[in-house]
């Protein structure tokens, strides 16, 4: 399995996601629907970060004219909040000036305009409607669509708004545009199966934004960070590493991993971000390799309790009702108490945002004065689907489910008849469960 894995430790954000990418051996060109259809190019260039050659990405206007000089001098009241470049965030008072480290001579005095902001202040509709003029792969588009409807959802979270009232202001701008799509296109072009994140660094300490001093990381980043699967870490430094635009992309495309995981290397790469640190390097690494087979990655958390006087059939009644709240898996195992009383051991597997409901359901149900929490954790899980066979017997025509568990890159590892199905059609024609299991799970297995 072809996988493209990030290295968070030092945050993300747009430009430094594009520099990654091109960095493992995406294709500038593809970049090109982008730049015909925003007043913008990509100015792509290298750099060292201490010590480390990274590639830079900077979004440039192409047409000037109507855009107004770009002194950093002045006062506005959304932020340039750089972790990572040049990108902008709705909810930001301007506080600091961005410290490029490229090869070349990078000020903002040169000739060249950067497109940071530029571009009126759109809505969700407005923004959609600019992705779908660049008639983009289906892929492309679904991945640049589903980023801003993250960044969307963040906006309205934060100021209390709906999806259709909030106006975008910096990360609707034609950079923040140019950096989700070409983000998006730059993935498809390197073909990959799985896109993976560890865990991304947002910084720390406070910022000055237009509505008062903030702790990082400011709140459209939080909100993004609740709804993706990859999970955040504090510092290392007092900056703001994180970026919406970063985490939406990343968000969008990437799955959470603790580590990297196991790969046979192709490329890996850098892209910069625009500050300097003394003791470390302000880049986002990318590996990109041969990740093999692997199975679902799920996140849960588990419950238990002990129960000492609880009833067989109250204890058979448990895998319904804690279910039915929300638990994915329920065992009950006797185990020996204090004073050697006998009891049960009552372990439930759920969804961390279930957790809280279904142990209410387990309390109700038992009466259980305690319960126990293991924590966020993960599980393996195979792919599953159900397809539907047909048996044939004395004259009758029997539909069973079957259900096929695989790995992600689709090789099939285990076929099996459910149970109900094949013990409604066994009572129906005196025959053994086991038989009408092996024919349906053997019928399944002859569509090739």
């Amino acid at each position: 399995m072809r996988t493209l894995a990030f290295d968070g430790r030092l945050g993300a954000s747009g430009d430094m996601i594009l520099g990654a990418l091109l960095a493992v051996g995406a294709d500038r060109s593809v970049l090109g629907p982008v730049e015909s259809a925003l007043p913008v190019r990509y100015a792509v260039d290298s750099t060292r970060k201490n010590g480390i050659a990274a590639t830079t990405v900077d979004v440039l206007l192409t047409d000037e004219s109507d855009h107004d000089s770009h002194d950093h001098s002045h006062d506005h009241s959304h932020d340039h909040s750089q972790p990572g470049g040049r990108e902008h965030t709705h909810d930001h008072g301007h506080n600091h000036t961005p410290d490029h480290d490229h090869t070349h001579d990078h000020t903002h005095t040169h000739d060249h305009t950067h497109a940071e902001g530029h571009g009126a202040h759109r809505s969700y509709t407005d923004v959609l409607e600019i992705v779908d003029s660049m008639a983009l792969p289906a892929s492309v588009a679904a991945d640049a669509r589903g980023a801003f409807r993250l960044l969307g959802e963040a906006e309205a979270a934060v100021h209390g708004e709906s999806l259709e009232e909030i106006k975008f202001h910096e990360v609707g701008a034609d950079d923040a545009i140019a950096d989700i799509v070409g983000a998006a296109l730059l993935v498809d072009d390197l073909s990959v199966d799985r896109v993976v994140t560890t865990p991304l660094s947002v910084g720390g300490g406070d910022r000055e934004m237009s509505h008062g001093t903030y702790p990082i990381p400011g709140p459209a980043v939080l909100e993004i960070a609740e709804r993706a699967d990859w999970s955040v870490d504090g510092g290392p430094i007092d900056a703001e590493l994180l970026t919406p635009t970063g985490a939406a992309i990343l968000a969008q495309l990437a799955e959470g991993v603790e580590t990297l995981p196991a790969l046979s290397v192709e490329e890996s790469g850098y892209g910069a971000g625009g500050f300097s640190f003394e003791s470390h390097p302000n880049v986002l690494r990318a590996t990109l390799g041969d990740g093999g087979s692997r199975l679902d990655r799920d996140s849960i958390t588990v419950l238990e309790t002990n129960l000492d006087d609880a009833s067989p059939e109250l204890l058979g009644g448990l895998q319904q009702t804690l279910t039915a709240a929300g638990a994915r898996d329920v065992s009950i195992l006797p185990v020996t108490m204090k004073k050697s009383r006998p009891g049960h051991l009552v372990k439930v597997i759920c969804k961390p945002e279930d957790a809280e409901r279904v142990a209410h359901r387990l309390a109700l149900e038992t009466g259980t004065l305690g319960i126990r929490e293991h924590g966020a954790g993960h599980r393996w899980t195979a792919h599953r689907e159900i397809e539907t066979v047909e048996l044939t017997t004395g004259g009758e025509t029997y539909d069973v489910d079957v259900k096929i568990a695989s790995t992600t890159d689709g090789e099939v590892y285990d076929v099996s008849a459910e149970y109900d199905d094949a013990a409604a059609v066994a009572d129906e024609t005196s025959r053994p469960i086991s038989e009408i299991m092996r024919r349906a799970e053997a019928a399944l297995e002859d569509r090739g």
